[in-house]
């Protein structure tokens, strides 16, 4: 199990600093990190930058274990600020079609990885501190931690919602080899609206949030690796980013399974 909490949180790791290292290489954020406001941002590259910063020395803590869930916890509330206080204006006062939930997905995408980020703190054991030796920022930032999945499982079954509204578009993205598109764009999302309502509730969550994260997994395999390895620099790597996002998703999957991110056990 030990192993397997370990692999999550790698594949979490892998994610951020997947995304950090496409910043760098683009000089700009990432779609799911920040949107493109008309007026622009000055010294938006330095930004961009500093915030890959942030990813990779987070990925390195996760990864190495060295004061992981205080990193953790920074980088879920950092995520948190970065969609409550960029995304979410630019959605409801700039971006046209906000009304559609299909113009929510990078904003949604964004609220998982902090939901994930609150998830891996969780599955870190709490240190033997007292209450004056943690900083405020900490103290604030752990009473989160509860939330974690619950932000994750908003996303699920928002993108679940979504292959229903936009059916016909989600199935162009089966593989062509998998017969009867139509059919498993519904399965995917009757299982992903299915999969976020139990996590949310409680309900047989170990077997559930598994199957999640191995569904998850499997389209990292067959359907975003293929597409990322047939046109890589499409929309300044968009098919890579979601290959990082995918594997990203399936770790907090498997750590929701595992662990209880309300305190740091393990199931």
């Amino acid at each position: 199990m030990d192993i397997l909490i370990k692999a999550a949180r790698l594949f979490y790791a892998i994610c951020m600093a997947g995304l950090a290292f496409q910043q760098f290489f683009y000089a700009d954020f990432r779609p799911v990190i920040f949107p493109t406001w008309p007026s622009g941002i000055p010294g938006l590259a330095i930004w961009a930058y500093l915030s890959s910063i942030i990813f990779i020395v987070s990925a390195v803590a996760i990864v190495l274990g060295k004061r992981a869930r205080e990193v953790s916890l920074v980088l879920g509330g950092i995520l948190l600020l970065l969609f409550c206080f960029g995304y979410v204006p630019y959605e409801l006062f700039v971006e046209p079609y906000s009304k559609h939930l299909g113009t929510w997905t990078n904003p949604l995408k964004e609220l998982a990885l902090s939901g994930g980020a609150f998830v891996i703190a969780g599955s870190f054991p709490e240190e033997k501190l007292s209450v004056r030796k943690k900083s405020l920022l900490i103290r604030i930032l752990e009473k989160i931690i509860p939330f974690g999945p619950i932000f994750f499982s908003i996303t699920m079954i928002s993108f679940g919602i979504d292959h229903f509204f936009y059916t016909q578009f989600v199935s162009t993205l089966v593989p062509a080899w998998v017969p009867d598109h139509i059919f498993w764009t519904y399965f995917a999302a009757v299982t992903l609206i299915g999969s976020g309502v139990a996590i949310i509730l409680k309900i047989r969550l170990k077997p559930i949030a598994i199957l999640l994260a191995t569904m998850i997994f499997l389209w990292f395999i067959l359907l975003h690796i293929p597409r990322a390895i047939a046109d890589p620099y499409i929309e300044k790597g968009n098919e890579i980013t979601s290959v990082f996002e995918s594997l990203g998703f399936s770790g907090i999957a498997f750590l929701i399974a595992y662990t209880d991110p309300g305190a740091g056990k393990q199931y």
